[in-house]
């Protein structure tokens, strides 16, 4: 690889893969690492110091389920050139597509209500007040995206979500009990007490938070947005399977760390008050870094949700909706973005809000509703004539996707259970 006047010579061909390779990755991450947002801390770190290790084990079988997934919508994504809501209303007619549209919009939008609870718990419990944390937070997410540069907001992010590399420091510095770590994640084990309405609510909070909604119409928006072609497909797929690992292997590091937490009996409401009380017992670093991480994980997951809801809605709109646009040459898709970010920041600052059952519920909402989501995206990948013989799915995809499908609704149906009779996990 030599440097010529014009640019970048590359000669040979493991070096022109690799260039390939870092000019299609991106989406892949964010869309992965940003769903691990405040309401995900919040949960893994839940399960930790409820549940200890036991529920590590779904955290590996959610592995495959979320790369599948978002293989599916990266397919769509360069198939199509266009996002996820553009092409339900295309295919599907305008009452399903405003119907996917509007389920997307509420539950993104009480998603950022978490998102800034969190800032407001964990700046709280850094000396900051909130009418400080939340109003400035509020301020620099927008200034992240008014730059009109697609790729200066994808560089950011990227180095937003390798922040979240601190989580394992945190995680080794606690000593968990590897040999127990390793057991768990492989072997499912049961909480002592057996299944409770608590331990059921967990498990659909935590698939809620992992495989969320808004990734499929963020990871289709911003494929798109990339201008990604058939021949980026495979680093597309690499980039998916990178962000995958990357962020189930996070969340296990969250979940170690709740886990130091039940051993040492804290009791705690949110992330913010086990921090604090971590603090005598394991340092200040494991203190601070769960407080700032807590930070970094709302950051990512207000651009990226934020991000999901102005793309959809300049979409179905006809609007201008690309980060490649100045500010005043896509009106309607900033200000949707800037005035979803702006009135959840506003609603957090309402006195007595109670934040920590907010996002809880919220993971809770996101798990109802994605088995809908997912049916959509499965007739997409199924219609040969958009995607032709060659990009639609396999036999084999279908049947992994339908078993998802199941599961889902399965566990949905377990939440209504539990809603209409609080009785039935006791």
């Amino acid at each position: 690889m030599t440097t010529s006047a014009a640019g970048v010579v590359v000669r040979s061909a493991w070096q022109r893969r690799i260039v390939t390779f870092l000019m299609v990755f991106g989406p892949g991450l964010i869309v992965m690492e940003a769903d691990n947002d405040a309401g995900a801390v919040s949960t893994y770190m839940q399960a930790g110091g409820q549940y200890g290790l036991h529920l590590l084990w779904l955290l590996v079988v959610l592995l495959p389920i979320c790369y599948f997934i978002q293989e599916m919508v990266a397919r769509l994504g360069i198939a199509t050139g266009k996002g996820h809501a553009a092409m339900i209303y295309e295919r599907f007619g305008k009452w399903w597509g405003r119907f996917s549209l509007l389920d997307l919009l509420a539950v993104n939008f009480l998603t950022l209500i978490t998102e800034f609870a969190a800032i407001s718990l964990a700046l709280s419990a850094l000396g900051v007040s909130p009418y400080i944390s939340v109003p400035v937070s509020a301020v620099g997410l927008t200034l992240m995206v008014v730059t009109g540069s697609y790729l200066r907001w994808e560089r950011i992010v990227v180095g937003l979500c390798l922040m979240d590399l601190t989580w394992f420091v945190l995680a080794s510095i606690v000593h968990p009990h590897w040999a127990t770590v390793a057991h768990n994640s492989i072997v499912p084990t049961m909480p002592t007490g057996g299944i409770t309405s608590s331990l059921v609510f967990l498990v659909i909070a935590i698939v809620g938070t992992t495989i969320a909604p808004w990734q499929l119409f963020f990871q289709q928006s911003c494929v798109a947005e990339k201008r990604l072609r058939f021949a980026d497909l495979k680093w597309a797929r690499l980039d998916t399977l990178i962000g995958a690992t990357f962020t189930v292997c996070v969340a296990g590091a969250m979940m170690l760390v709740g886990n130091y937490g039940f051993e040492h009996k804290v009791v705690f409401q949110d992330p913010a008050q086990l921090a604090l009380a971590l603090g005598p017992i394991a340092g200040n670093f494991v203190r601070n870094g769960v407080l700032l991480l807590m930070v970094n994980a709302a950051v990512l997951g207000t651009t990226a949700i934020s991000l999901a809801s102005a793309w959809a809605y300049g979409e179905v709109r006809g609007w201008e909706h690309s980060l490649h646009k100045k500010l005043w040459e896509a009106p309607g898709f900033y200000a949707t973005y800037i005035t979803c970010v702006g009135a959840a920041a506003a609603i957090v600052l309402i006195p007595h809000v109670p934040l920590q059952l907010v996002i809880i519920s919220v993971q809770v909402f996101a798990g109802l509703i994605l088995p809908s989501a997912i049916i959509f995206l499965q007739l997409l990948l199924n219609d040969r004539e958009l995607l032709g013989d060659r990009w639609v799915n396999r036999p084999w995809n279908n049947y992994i996707n339908w078993t998802i499908i199941v599961v889902l609704f399965a566990l949905s149906l377990l939440l209504a259970a539990q809603v209409m009779l609080p009785n039935l996990f006791q």
